[in-house]
């Protein structure tokens, strides 16, 4: 096993949240190996880099890339982590009363960009 890849028991844990890889009995060509390309989606995830850097003991990027889109289409990543929260949860493993807040996208006042602040005794008519 690689950096990045699923062991056995993670696989297991979400292999039957992954969508049929066989088209449901439907006429087409057969799917790519779902626990490969995820394992290539991770490994893009976790490293950052552009999709026509991945391996390719994942398969063709192109393939790990539109897999990626199509599972964010149809709630595949949504049904997978909902999933592994609510088990999470179910365990006890989840602190209800933390709260993280990301500084980010906390709006600063003018004033810590270096603005100049305004003295109430300045304004006009005070």
């Amino acid at each position: 096993m690689r950096r990045y890849e699923l062991t056995d028991p993670q696989w297991c844990r979400i292999a039957s949240l992954l969508p049929d890889p066989t088209h449901h009995g439907k006429p087409g060509r057969p799917g790519s190996d779902p626990r490969l390309l995820l394992n290539g989606i991770l490994w893009i995830l976790h490293t950052g880099g552009p999709w026509r850097d991945l391996p390719e003991r994942y398969g063709p990027w192109r393939t790990v890339f539109h897999r990626f889109n199509a599972w964010r289409a149809d709630g595949t990543w949504v049904r997978v982590v909902t999933s592994l929260l609510d088990e999470m949860d179910d365990r006890g493993l989840i602190d209800h009363e933390l709260w993280c807040i990301d500084g980010t996208v906390i709006r600063a006042s003018r004033a810590a960009a270096g603005a100049k602040k305004t003295r109430i005794a300045n304004l006009p008519g005070l």
